[in-house]
């Protein structure tokens, strides 16, 4: 019997019966091994290479072979009935009758089911989309997710709320925007309504009217289109917004607009919000007071979310060489600093003016459709300069404390290329209580409450302010305000009334898109002899918005009939800007010119005319100083406030002779 006989008769026996197997013995034939026969045992040189290569081949084929799928519960008794209930059945995969709720521990949502598969996969590949004639490109779990989160916050900023019972409607064929829009709707917990051609015009107004939604995201122009035919009929008056996931056309966002409807790119949502979220590579520069509860925010915030903080070296002189050397992506910071760096990237050669002046409004045209960035070819050009003095790698900006001019901020947005927000508070209600909200760029007003906290104006009969006319004392209620000062009841009672409402010192103003703007200040009003109420702070932020003056003090009293002002120029543009009107000297000199500070004060009484200042709220005369205010002289508080009562025990002698010269 030759070998290939022998294996034959295996097989047929039932030596070997895995279905796999065919293909092995198919094999069979083709082994050189026909020369060896068991009977005579005569192994030549071809039969011993046989016999190795089949013994080979059956370990591997042994290893490798296909494992038949083992069934998870008996196939013919795949459910079992259920006790006590007549004709109902389980799964027999179940110990018993407890159903399933949740097949991982830790998820809970669809949310937690992206967030397992993202903690798996990390920069893994996750949504593939692909052109004509190219190859796939694909979208990594990372990137989805942050995208989504991205845009969720893009939808709470158009009034969205975070909650299940606020739907948005997502009406687009299957393509990554498509997830991602849904996996931004689930990070806010919002639930996605989604929409399609199909559905006929009776169902889908049904269905947009039933959810009373107001956003729906859409992939192509002609799906906003027939949207915006049911709004114009009426049958769905709580559509408010479209977000395209392509571009669209002037005459769609005219009509749009025309029937109370908002038209945005998608993209419009994710980089006016996206780049707001602090993430683990952002580093902040801490240079203002820890004592205060603004830079305490900060710190907490950046600590929420694993960032880096970097302290200055303790000298304020050297800030900002800190921040070239840190080179943050988050700027906490004041006006007053805003202010001189305005100050410096302003003042340059009229050729170099006209050439910055042009690129601002380029840059703002962009601001105002949403696009915020520092790539252009004006950055390049013209504002490199003065973003790397900042480090060259801001982010976003969040200025408070103060008021800022509409001016100063409108242009830092465009030359610093990066996201600037304006908030508003104090230390009794955990630092802020309303913020600028991520896509509004307009200047002039600080934003809209905060989620923690409502905002009601009261009026002051004293000041001419009433709260039906939208303007009155500021005052804040919510999770964030304090309970009182310690052991001091009757400052508490003072600051809080009888309804918890904090009341802020600070007179605001309401503006139709639901902001405040802070118009005026209660606290250290006084009255001038002729009976006039003057707020010295609303004056002095005023006046230092004028280039050469870094600190203002205005100061006034009900014997006098008009104001005085104590001002301390900037000592980086003051001599260049007295040189450029025909005044020379040292910056000291200058401060003792009498000409120089006629020129100052003229420039203040013109700065006071653009902002509105009456003529009995600007300065008659005013005293150049050359030393700064400061913590360490006793004029600023660490907040970086002015001690009013310092301040005018340490120039008394100046106030009373402007007061002497004035009256004569």
């Amino acid at each position: 019997m030759h070998f290939q006989e022998w294996l034959r008769s295996i097989r047929s026996n039932g030596g070997i019966k895995v279905p796999e197997s065919e293909d092995f013995w198919s094999l069979v034939p083709s082994f050189p091994l026909s020369s060896f026969s068991l009977s005579s045992l005569s192994l030549s040189p071809s039969s011993l290479l046989g016999i190795g290569a089949l013994a080979s081949l059956t370990a591997y084929w042994l290893v490798t072979r296909p494992r038949p799928m083992r069934p998870p519960c008996d196939l013919q008794a795949q459910s079992i009935a259920v006790e006590g209930e007549p004709n109902c059945r389980r799964s027999a995969l179940l110990k018993d009758d407890s159903l399933l709720e949740f097949y991982y521990d830790d998820t809970r949502t669809v949310y937690d089911m992206f967030q397992r598969g993202l903690r798996i996969a990390g920069d893994g590949q996750c949504l593939g989309f692909r052109k004509p004639g190219q190859p796939y490109q694909w979208i990594s779990y990372t990137e989805v997710a942050e995208q989504a989160q991205v845009l969720g916050s893009g939808l709470l900023a158009k009034g969205c709320q975070p909650n299940p019972q606020q739907f948005v409607g997502i009406f687009a064929q299957n393509r990554p925007e498509w997830i991602i829009s849904e996996l931004a709707c689930y990070t806010y917990s919002m639930a996605v309504v989604p929409l399609y051609d199909t559905l006929g015009l009776e169902a889908m107004v049904h269905i947009l009217s039933l959810a009373e939604i107001s956003l729906v995201i859409c992939d192509r122009e002609e799906k906003a289109s027939s949207l915006l035919d049911n709004k114009e009929k009426g049958i769905t008056p709580t559509l408010s917004c479209l977000v395209l996931f392509s571009d669209f056309s002037d005459a769609l966002e005219e009509r749009a607009k025309k029937c109370g409807v908002e038209v945005l790119h998608l993209s419009q949502l994710m980089v006016s919000t996206g780049s707001f979220v602090i993430q683990q590579e952002d580093v902040s520069i801490s240079y203002l007071p820890l004592a205060h509860m603004f830079e305490r925010m900060i710190q907490v915030s950046m600590f929420c979310h694993g960032a880096r903080v970097g302290f200055y070296q303790g000298d304020i002189s050297l800030l900002m060489d800190d921040i070239k050397t840190l080179k943050p992506t988050f700027f906490p910071v004041v006006p007053r600093l805003l202010n001189r760096i305005y100050d410096k990237g302003s003042v340059t050669s009229p050729l170099r003016r006209a050439l910055l002046h042009y690129a601002v409004r380029r840059k703002q045209a962009e601001l105002s459709s949403g696009v915020v960035r520092n790539n252009s070819l004006w950055d390049k050009l013209v504002f490199n300069r003065i973003q790397a003095s900042l480090g060259g790698n801001l982010r976003f900006i969040l200025t408070a404390s103060a008021p800022i001019s509409p001016t100063v901020l409108s242009f830092l947005r465009a030359t610093l290329g990066c996201l600037i927000f304006e908030g508003y508070g104090q230390t009794e209600c955990t630092a802020g209580c309303t913020f600028s909200m991520p896509g509004d760029w307009s200047a002039g007003h600080v934003g809209a409450p905060l989620p923690c906290a409502m905002v009601k104006l009261v009026d002051i009969p004293d000041m001419n302010y009433y709260a039906k006319n939208g303007e009155g004392e500021i005052c804040i209620r919510g999770h964030s305000v304090f309970r009182g000062y310690l052991k001091d009841p009757e400052r508490t009672t003072e600051a809080l009334d009888s309804d918890g409402w904090l009341h802020s010192g600070d007179v605001g103003q309401w503006l139709p898109n639901g902001t405040l703007r802070i118009i005026d200040r209660k606290k250290h009003i006084f009255k001038l002899a002729q009976g006039e109420y003057i707020a010295p702070e609303k004056i002095e932020n005023v006046y230092m918005r004028c280039v050469p003056v870094l600190q203002a003090f205005v100061h006034g009293d009900s014997l006098q009939a008009h104001l005085i002002g104590i001002v301390v120029p900037d000592p980086e543009v003051f001599v260049d800007w007295a040189k450029e009107r025909g005044f020379m000297g040292s910056y000291e000199e200058l401060c003792q010119n009498p000409d120089v500070k006629k020129a100052v004060l003229e420039d203040m009484t013109a700065v006071g005319k653009e902002a509105g200042l009456k003529s009995f709220e600007q300065v008659k005369d005013l005293h150049l100083h050359p030393e700064m205010f400061s913590i360490a002289n006793g004029l600023l508080t660490p907040t970086l406030k002015s001690r009013r009562i310092d301040i005018r025990r340490v120039f008394q002698e100046q106030i009373s002779r402007m007061y002497s010269k004035t009256a004569t």
